[in-house]
Order: C-alpha cells, then structure tokens, then sequence
C-alpha cells in the first residue's frame, strides 16, 4: 500500500543513512530531464529548483537532457548517481530506470518528480501533486471568462498524469456553468513540438472554445502562439506563464515543481532527513498548487476581480475538504 505524505514537512521523516547536516564537504545534486529544458514550465521550474539550492546553500549542481532519448534514461541516472550525492528525475519515462537503479545504489539519495514509485528503496523519495485541485480553478477561471462558454484542454499525451489536470479542469468550468460545454481533450503525443500544440489548439478554437487550457511542455507554447494568431485566451501550466503573451494568456495553473524539488533537498541539508521510501503528494494546502495571474502590475488582466476572489475561495474550500476535485488516480 502506498505511503503518502499529504504535509511533507510536518510529516515523520526517514533519516537518511547519511547525515549530510553533519559533513563539511559540498552537496552534489544533479537534475537528469528526460526530455529539455527551454518549455518556459514544468522543466525549467525544476531547473530553477536546483539554481535556488546553489544560491542559498551552495549546492554544487548539474543537470543532464535525455531529449526523449530512451537510450540515454539508465545511463544518465547511473552516470549523475556516481558523481552526486542526490540525483532528481524529472519525467514519468525513468520509471523503469529508477526501479532498476535505486535498489543497487543505496548510498546514493533519489528524488522522482511527478510520479509515485513505491517499495523501490528507503532512498527514492517519490513526488506526486495534486494538479488537478488547481486545474479545478483554472476550469472556473475558463467558464466565467469564455464568452462562447466553450473551452478546450491540449494534452501532451494520453496518460494519467495529464488527465489529472483536465478531469480538474472540465469539473471546475461545470460548476461554473452547468450549461457550458468542455470540448474533449486533445493530445500531441509529444512535449516538444509547438507546431503540433497550435494545430490542435486552432481546431478547437476553430469549433467554439475562447479558452484553452494548454498542458503539453514546450509544445504548449504553440497554442499561446495559437491564440495570439486567433485574438482569443490560452490558460498556462507548471509556471506562471503570462509573461509570454500578457494580452492572451489570462492565467496559469502553477505546479512549482523548483519548490517542491527545493523543500526536499533543503530539508536534508537543514537536519540530515531525508523523506525516504514514501510518496509525497503536494496538494494545494503545500503552496505548491496555485494560480498565477502575472508577477508585473502592470499586465493585462483578463480576469475579473470578482473571479478572483470567487477562486480564492474556491481554494479554501478545495484545501477544507468541502469541494472534492475529482482525480485520476
């Protein structure tokens, strides 16, 4: 049965065999992608992670791409595992890896981003989120802003992970309506290919959606490039994304994956704890889960003040238990 930590930090900590608050030496992580960096989201969030590990505790830190490499996913953990003290996967695709990997390295700290691998080993700390909650407001935000009271949901694939995120979606735009219409989800097949995100994207603005809630990596980037081209509303993922295109963007559902890679790697380093062996499911009650409406004061904001306050409460009862998002897992 799956041990699953929903407050990570309140929570009763596996000490690690090694206790790094207690040696002098630098700590070495290092960050293996299966696929890139430059999606402006769910990767360079984690990048950004490792980057705020190196400026507040002088992390020695590295980082390889696999670029969807099925080759490279085995040997990238083993190569990061024999120069570091603690390696982050970051992809579903180093499920099987990591399964092979963690058992015959127990010296060696694991962090699997946004998948839950149990009984592996007491090293493998495991991250699961619940992105569905936030999808749940950024479906709300998409009714109550659509004047089609249509909208549309890019998937980078059909797998569980992304449809956590549109049964969140397409449940929170229904309760903002019941009357309005959530298109079926449509998928790429792929991460890394922006032509593909605003082929289907135009298809679904093409059939009535006025927002579309894109959930693709880097090839999420072409339905922005989409909804620019058509003068209609796109909602980001992962990051605050609005900075891309202020006027077409109205908001991003925030899953901080940087943060989340941050609170374990700091906690270790604190007090020498290391939350492993169990699956840590940050939900929005963590900070990790949010929306986000633009750093900068001055971006346009598409979304009324009076949404807002609707989705901040919304939030509270989402975090209260009172509003159950439904989940795919």
């Amino acid at each position: 049965m799956k041990k699953i930590l929903s407050v990570f930090l309140c929570a009763v900590l596996v000490v690690s065999a090694v206790s790094f608050a207690a040696a002098d030496e630098v700590l070495k992580v290092a960050v293996c992608f299966a696929e890139a960096l430059g999606d402006l989201g769910f990767n360079d969030s984690a990048y950004e992670g490792l980057l705020k590990l190196e400026e507040d505790y002088g992390v020695e830190g590295s980082y390889v791409e696999c670029k969807t490499d099925a080759g490279k996913y085995l040997t990238s953990l083993v190569d990061a595992a024999e120069l570091n003290d603690i390696v982050v996967a970051v992809g579903w695709q180093y499920w099987d890896a990591l399964t092979e990997v963690v058992p015959q390295l127990p010296d060696t700290l694991f962090i699997f981003v946004d998948n839950g691998l149990d009984g592996v080993g007491d090293n493998l700390l495991s991250i699961v989120y619940a992105e569905n909650e936030g999808s749940y407001l950024a479906g709300y935000i998409a009714m109550m802003t659509s004047i089609t009271k249509t909208v549309g949901f890019v998937g980078g694939e059909d797998y569980e992970t992304i449809n956590n995120f549109f049964v969140g979606y397409r449940q929170g735009a229904m309760d903002a309506d019941p009357r309005g219409t959530v298109l079926s989800p449509v998928y790429a097949g792929d991460y890394e290919s922006p032509d593909k995100g605003k082929e289907l994207a135009i298809a679904l603005y093409s059939a009535g959606a006025d927002v579309v809630f894109a959930v693709a990596g880097k090839t999420g980037l072409g339905v922005f490039e989409a909804a620019k081209e058509m003068d209609t509303y796109a909602i980001g993922v992962d990051s605050d994304q609005k900075y891309i295109d202020p006027e077409h963007i109205i908001c991003s559902m925030v899953k901080n994956i940087g943060e989340s890679i941050y609170q374990a790697v700091s906690q270790y380093i604190e007090d020498g704890t290391f939350a492993g062996g169990t699956i840590w499911e940050a939900d929005m009650s963590t900070g990790i889960i949010s929306i986000g409406y633009g750093a900068e004061e001055e971006m346009p904001q598409q979304v009324d003040d009076s949404v807002k306050a609707a989705v901040e409460k919304l939030a509270a009862k989402i975090e209260s238990g009172e509003i159950t998002v439904e989940s795919t897992r």
